[in-house]
């Protein structure tokens, strides 16, 4: 079995595909090589396959295969070109014989996935789904689109923000406060990236997101919902490390790649927001 199709097996269980939203994602098997990279034994993991992060894995010859959260094919492709930054990343992937995932919605949706990890920072609550799946998988009954975590003693938006910046190891973030800091917070609602089309319908005290247009937070704060924006990437980064990276190299701790060597599950260190506060 090729490491590509013992990382699927993988990840189909830790985030299974029929919880991804494909209406408009694009998840699985993305690159298929029909020549694997031989002798690799470690899978390579980014949310953002950019052309400085796939120079990054395939500069190590034992990477063979990609995780990259956000699909680095999106939309149909009718050629191959070198001049497409994203046709580009594609051959270069299949010249070097990589393997390449994406997951996407089906790791915000899944237990235990991206969303699960944002409320994991908040501190004592309840966790459940903003709209529940529809005949979820089993082991991932709880699973579904956003998070809506309830406090169980309100707690004071300033305590929420430093929460925040410790689970995301943010020095800023940006905040739209109804009144002020000391505001008592009781119910959040989270999406991870971009979550304008997922909070807006909810109720809650805070809304938790990377990112959302100008309008929808004016339309938040005037129904009396503070928001927090960290940057799309910002509110999914850190689950790789956290979360992915341990549970991936753990259910792949008894497999041996075809050399025999061990496997193993490395976080790129060049994968980061496109934008900073400076």
């Amino acid at each position: 079995m090729s490491l590509l199709s013992k990382v699927v097996r993988c990840m189909r269980t830790i985030a299974p595909l029929e919880l991804a939203d494909t209406r408009w994602d694009n998840v699985g098997v993305l690159v298929e090589p029909p020549y694997p990279q031989p002798q690799c034994n470690k899978v390579f993991l980014t949310i953002d396959l950019t052309p400085q992060v796939l120079e990054e894995a395939l500069s190590d010859p034992k990477v063979g295969t990609i995780v990259s959260y956000h699909p680095p094919i999106f939309r149909a492709m009718k050629r191959l070109v070198q001049d497409d930054v994203k046709q580009d990343i594609v051959m270069k992937a299949i010249a070097k014989g990589v393997g390449i995932y994406s997951p996407h919605t089906a790791c915000d949706n899944c237990v235990d996935g991206v969303n699960d990890w944002l409320a994991s920072g908040l501190g004592k609550g309840i966790v459940q789904p903003i709209e529940p799946a529809l005949n979820p998988p089993e082991g991932h009954e709880q699973a579904g689109t956003g998070r809506l975590f309830t406090y169980d003693e309100p707690t004071p938006l300033t305590v929420v923000i430093d929460k925040i910046k410790e689970l995301t190891g943010l020095p800023f973030i940006r905040v739209a406060k109804v009144n002020n800091e000391s505001e008592l917070i009781k119910t959040v609602a989270i999406c991870a990236g971009s979550g304008s089309s997922v909070l807006n319908p909810v109720d809650a005290d805070l809304f938790f997101t990377g990112e959302m247009g100008h309008h929808d937070v004016l339309a938040a704060l005037a129904k009396g919902t503070n928001v927090i924006l960290c940057e799309h990437t910002n509110t999914e980064r850190g689950y790789l490390s956290a979360v992915l990276r341990p549970k991936l190299q753990d259910m792949l701790a008894n497999e041996r790649s075809a050399e025999g060597d061990v496997i193993e599950v490395i976080v790129s260190k060049l994968d980061k927001d496109p934008l900073e506060i400076m």
